[in-house]
């Protein structure tokens, strides 16, 4: 086959073509923006589990989710820098936040080897921030606060 001998041009063919292609690129970027969107989601979920059996005053359950070790009892001179006590004086009903009856993860932010989540305690204007290490999933009190209200936070969080 010569170059004059070239075969028609079907504009359907071409439009298949970039149709594929344009397809390809939105896939490749929804489930780009997925991923990221979900990069913290165990450390999310680690902070979820945590509130959630302060929600219902399991206060054994929370320090064992702290600690991301449900044999602490076995143990308890392992946590000695942070014992139960002064977790239940920190967390329980006398605690800064009282009785946890709501609570909603916000955001979170991954600043180097661990995720700082913001998480609204009983819909207070203050927010209580979580330091969760990613190696390990265990929570502490985060050196520093996030803002999560602005448009960027809200797309990739």
């Amino acid at each position: 086959m010569t170059l004059l001998d070239a075969q028609q041009y079907d504009p359907a063919r071409d439009r298949r073509r970039r149709n594929r292609v344009i397809v390809l690129i939105v896939v490749i970027v929804i489930c780009a923006w997925v991923a990221y969107h979900f990069r913290a989601y165990p450390e999310r979920a680690a902070v979820g589990r945590f509130f959630a059996a302060l929600q219902k005053q399991d206060y054994e359950a929370a320090y064992a989710v702290w600690f991301r070790d449900p044999d602490w009892k076995q143990h308890q001179e392992k946590y000695s820098s942070y014992p139960f006590n002064d977790f239940y004086r920190d967390w329980g009903p006398g605690g800064e936040w009282g009785l946890v009856k709501s609570y909603n993860v916000d955001c979170s932010l991954s600043p180097g080897n661990g995720v700082i989540v913001q998480v609204t305690v009983n819909s207070r204007a203050q927010h209580a921030y979580v330091w969760v290490q990613k190696s390990d999933k265990t929570l502490s009190f985060s050196p520093s606060e996030i803002e999560c209200g602005n448009w960027w936070t809200r797309v990739t969080e």
